[in-house]
């Protein structure tokens, strides 16, 4: 193709990779998040506030930076030699196949994994292309037949209690399991238990960021005791954004009722004369952190969640802070790997663009294109990852800090014991399967939703058809539109 033809491939490739890392944001790191918020432990702000940081760090640092042209081999890369123009086409293709199919499912509030999607679009370009002959869909080397396997094997998987890993090694583990160990002794000694006493003893109104910081911080009251002390109305002192620490408390006491509802009075005017455009466009943007995940008013989802067992307000408190945490691993461990579902097809349409050069198996990614997508990504969790946020949080069972907990630590144990061992997993499919089984153990069937498994089960089964087939009709249309236009003709 002429240079003209290639500039335009390479700007549509250019925007579906970043509707592709948008997808990503919206359905795979909305998984890492979704029983932390639907539990409470965190609200949607402050896990879109963690997961900027975690995804983008975790794509940026630890991302891989070398990215397989054809993603885990599932086609082979040799019947592309001398086709650079088919192969530049075709991963632009994968890219708008693999975003439509996300988007659409993350709009659904399906959780779908984006791995499969980008190699469902590769697989419909190499059957387009080359035929069915082309792709490795035997078990060797990831191919198809252990996609098919994922699907029912990562969701068990997740649920069981235990894996084993004693192929590690015993001394390996003996020192890893030790080490951790005494850190965790050390933080919980002088930080966490400080923090435990102040608000199980004290009843003072501590935050989970503030262990770090737990020997510096003051006095930190309810605002119902600071309302009972000064007799001012609890939700006023919260309009006031009157801070709770003890360097203000005797101020607060000074207040009555009458001084802070006559200031309340002058500043209301003022406050509705600053509602300006920039404003409504900003409660535009913010729109997808805004939405309630954690309450259903459903009947159905009412009846799901009385099922479930109770346990008390202190033990499931103090689980919170242990949930964010796995939340954020599993979050930063996300960016650093799934981060390449973009960025390899864009790589390669960049390198082909700059020099015309067929690929080889794997190429260095620019920085500017990881930075691309982890922004990418991290817009697609706050404007629109609210949906799957919902699907997977208290719509499939109740989900509290201490179930939450257990459902993340399972899926990230999966995960990373299962890449060990080589074995076909979904980070979206453990998260399920995990959530699934602590419904499971309730004792009761009726405390999961069945009816929203079964969709999320379907969702699964056609990501890679879906993607594939969106992929291959886009490239019979688009390829021989590029070439009629380009100078140089050819055929496939």
């Amino acid at each position: 193709m002429d240079s003209y033809s290639l500039t335009l491939v390479f700007i549509i490739g250019l925007i579906f990779a970043f509707m592709d890392a948008f997808g990503i944001g919206a359905n795979d790191v909305a998984n890492s998040f979704s029983t932390s918020v639907a539990s409470k432990s965190l609200t949607l702000k402050q896990a879109c506030f963690i997961a900027v940081f975690t995804e983008f760090f975790g794509a940026l640092l630890l991302g891989s930076h070398t990215a397989k042209t054809i993603r885990d081999g599932i086609v082979d890369l040799s019947k592309f030699q001398g086709k650079q123009d088919a192969l530049m086409v075709g991963m632009m293709c994968a890219l708008i196949g693999s975003s439509t199919w996300v988007l659409t499912a993350s709009k659904l509030g399906f959780p779908v994994s984006t791995t499969h999607s980008i190699i469902g679009a590769t697989i419909g370009i190499g059957i387009v292309i080359h035929g069915f002959g082309v792709v490795n869909w035997g078990w060797a080397n990831k191919g198809v037949l252990q996609i098919i396997t994922s699907w029912f094997l990562s969701p068990l998987v997740a649920g069981t209690p235990g894996i084993n890993l004693t192929s590690l090694g015993f001394p390996i583990i003996l020192a890893v399991t030790l080490g951790i160990a005494f850190i965790a002794v050390l933080f919980a000694i002088f930080f966490y238990i400080p923090w435990v006493k102040r608000i199980i003893i004290n009843h003072e109104d501590l935050k989970f960021y503030h262990i770090p910081f737990i020997h510096f911080i003051g006095e930190h009251k309810h605002l119902s005791e600071i309302a009972l002390e000064s007799g001012i109305p609890e939700s006023k002192i919260d309009i006031m954004n009157i801070k709770k620490n003890s360097d203000i408390h005797e101020d607060i006491i000074n207040y009555s009722a009458k001084d802070i509802s006559n200031k309340m009075e002058k500043e209301q005017p003022k406050n509705e004369a600053n509602k300006s455009l920039s404003k409504k466009l900003g409660g535009i943007f913010t729109h997808g952190i805004n939405q309630e995940i954690a309450e259903y008013k459903n009947d159905e989802y009412k009846e799901m969640h009385d099922a479930a067992i109770k346990y008390d307000d202190n033990t499931e408190e103090l689980y919170s802070f242990l949930q964010i945490l796995t939340a954020s691993f599993a979050s930063f461990a996300h960016g650093s790997n799934d981060v390449a579902n973009a960025v390899g097809p864009l790589t390669t349409i960049y390198y082909i663009w700059c020099t015309g050069l067929n690929p080889d198996s794997t190429l260095s990614i620019p920085i500017w294109i990881l930075i691309f997508c982890a922004v990418a990504i991290d817009l697609g969790l706050i404007t629109y990852g609210y949906h799957v946020m919902r699907s997977l949080g208290n719509k499939i069972t109740l989900l509290t800090p201490t179930r939450g907990f257990s459902s993340e630590l399972s899926a990230c144990l999966t995960v990373l014991t299962c890449s060990r061992l080589s074995l076909p997993v979904s980070t979206t499919h453990c998260i399920t399967g995990s959530t699934t089984a602590i419904g499971l153990c309730n004792g009761n069937l009726k405390s999961v939703n069945w009816k929203l498994l079964l969709f999320c089960g379907f969702s699964w089964i056609l990501t890679l058809p879906i993607a594939g087939i969106i992929a291959g009709i886009t490239f019979k249309l688009l390829y021989p539109i590029f070439m009629y236009y380009s100078s140089v003709p050819n055929s496939i």
